[in-house]
């Protein structure tokens, strides 16, 4: 289980010690591969067309950009072996990185938030926002060669 996901379980409102140990022992690999189904989806719909589907930097429209488009599964190699989390999220998220003038990467957070609004969710955008985010940057983290 991911930090996220376990700090998700240990705060759930009304599991007792029994169900928490329970449902940590169930985990296996097929739940893991299942645990990142939603930041997989995620990412396929919002990031694969640059980064490819195996999050090479070879998608479909790659070859657009000047500059390489990054291989996504080498972020913990280029980072002395451990995931930049967090820069990972304001990266995708977009909204608190100050970015060059004509920077490709779209603002994710903006997007994800107005989505959300727009079905009516006002008050708890920003939360949905967020959380899309995370399941992304989870999903990343748990594909680093």
């Amino acid at each position: 289980m991911s930090r996220f996901r376990r700090l998700r379980v240990l705060s759930a409102p009304g599991l007792g010690a029994l169900a928490l140990a329970a449902l940590v022992s169930t985990a296996s690999a097929e739940n893991a591969a299942d645990e990142f189904a939603v930041g997989k989806a995620e990412y396929l719909t919002a990031c694969a067309a640059c980064h490819g589907d195996a999050a090479d930097g070879k998608g479909p429209i790659a070859g657009m950009f000047r500059t390489p488009v990054p291989d996504l599964t080498g972020l913990a190699v280029r980072n002395e072996g451990r995931f930049p989390f967090l820069t990972v999220v304001q990266i995708i998220d977009g909204r608190s990185v100050v970015r060059a003038h004509g920077d490709p990467m779209p603002v994710f957070g903006g997007r994800f938030r107005a989505e959300a609004e727009d079905r009516g969710a006002l008050y708890g955008s920003e939360a949905i926002a967020r959380a899309r985010v995370l399941e992304m940057v989870l999903y990343l983290e748990s594909i680093q060669d």
